[in-house]
């Protein structure tokens, strides 16, 4: 098995699918590695490194899909839609690839993949079992990403985040707000508190609560009816919109008193929910932070911009995305590991692949296969008809 690592071809997109330590545990099951020259440089592994631990350099792109059985990603087509067309003439019948394919959010990206005739699974369509959850790289990326919410929001703000007592007087701690407790929210809760800053969280799911609290922020509470806002998976479910009106405004006076809200409540395939009207903006004292790790999603806020920073109302309202990638080496370091756990799973001892449509994990993420999109959830996005058991 030959596993080819291409250089990232997403702008400002500085991850490596793979990292020199990955090498000698692939190395376990027969498998050799080959990187495009320069891929890891960017998240600060050198073409050097790779080689000290026995992988092979190849400087084209081109023969480094040629060559190999299986190309892992960082960001496949889909979740790189315009620079990852340019892959698509490399790919050949019957390749394997592993990557982000963002397929819930643009299934149509995933028809050119079945027509190729390759077979790609999708890291974020990894499903939350124990199994599997060495292999969740969404998890990796939403804990980098909260983390560095919480940093950019402290560099932008005009507090302080730690009480202090000094010769001038007390400084009182910033007061942040961390909307949704998911992983990238729990992340920013850990961190703003690490930090000094009194932290708030809300979440629509009422079982968080012990979370929140376990990391030393207070949980907000919304006398609201929120059964079914969970689904099977622990992911945040879509609600009415009636429910997010209520929602809105009995959220409008926590909104008003916080120094920083950080927002990250996204549902998988769907515009994340509006969380913070204009009106509430308006609310907040000037010199307050929003940061949005919604923004790609359409944003929690109603004025965030994707990848843009405004000012409304005296308000600094952050939408950043791609966040994982600003801190590319721990990324890459985290990405790396889940995606050799996934490999080691569907490789045996002698190096043979094994894809069983009956393991669940396989099931979970494969998108195509022998030509057709096999997904259930996909192919109901795009209006196909369910597959029998004969045709998969």
């Amino acid at each position: 098995m030959l596993i080819g690592v291409p250089k990232e071809s997403f702008p400002g997109e500085q991850r490596v699918a793979l990292i020199p330590a990955s090498i000698a545990l692939l190395a376990k099951v027969k498998a050799e590695v080959v990187v495009e020259s320069g891929a890891g440089h960017a998240a600060g592994f050198p073409d050097a490194a790779y080689q000290e631990k026995g992988a092979r350099i190849v400087p084209q792109r081109a023969d480094l899909f040629a060559s190999s059985d299986l190309i892992v990603q960082v960001r496949g087509l889909g979740a790189n839609p315009e620079a990852g067309r340019a892959d698509l003439p490399l790919l050949r019948p019957g390749q394997l690839l592993i990557a982000f394919f963002d397929p819930l959010g643009a299934p149509l990206t995933v028809q050119p993949l079945a027509q190729r005739g390759v077979t790609a699974l999708s890291m974020e369509m990894m499903p939350r079992i124990t199994r599997a959850q060495s292999m969740d790289a969404l998890s990796s990326m939403a804990t980098v990403a909260g983390y560095k919410a919480v940093l950019l929001a402290a560099q932008a703000s005009s507090h302080m985040f730690p009480m202090l007592m000094t010769a001038a007087g007390t400084v009182a701690p910033a007061r942040v707000l961390v909307i949704g407790a998911g992983v990238s929210g729990l992340q920013a809760i850990a961190t703003a508190h690490r930090l000094g800053a009194v932290v708030t969280a809300y979440d629509v799911r009422p079982a968080v609560k012990e979370q929140v609290q376990s990391l030393g922020a207070k949980f907000l509470e919304l006398p609201l009816e929120t059964a079914g806002a969970e689904d099977q998976g622990g992911y945040a479910k879509a609600m009415g919109e009636a429910f997010y009106a209520r929602q809105r405004e009995m959220m409008a006076k926590a909104v008003a008193e916080q120094d920083v809200v950080i927002c990250t409540a996204t549902v998988p395939g769907k515009r994340a929910p509006l969380l913070v009207t204009e009106e509430m903006v308006k609310r907040m004292a000037p010199g307050s932070i929003i940061v949005d790790l919604a923004a790609e999603g359409g944003g929690n806020c109603a004025l965030t911009q994707p990848n843009r920073t405004i000012n409304a109302s005296g308000v600094t309202i952050m939408g950043p995305v791609n966040l994982a990638a600003t801190i590319p080496y721990h990324a890459s370091q985290m990405y790396a590991k889940n995606i050799t756990a996934f490999i080691l799973h569907l490789i045996n001892k002698e190096g043979a692949l094994q894809l069983k449509p009956d393991d669940e994990i396989v099931a979970g993420t494969l998108l195509t296969r022998n030509g057709e999109i096999v997904h259930p959830r996909v192919r109901e996005l795009l209006g196909l008809p369910a597959l029998t058991a004969s045709s998969t």
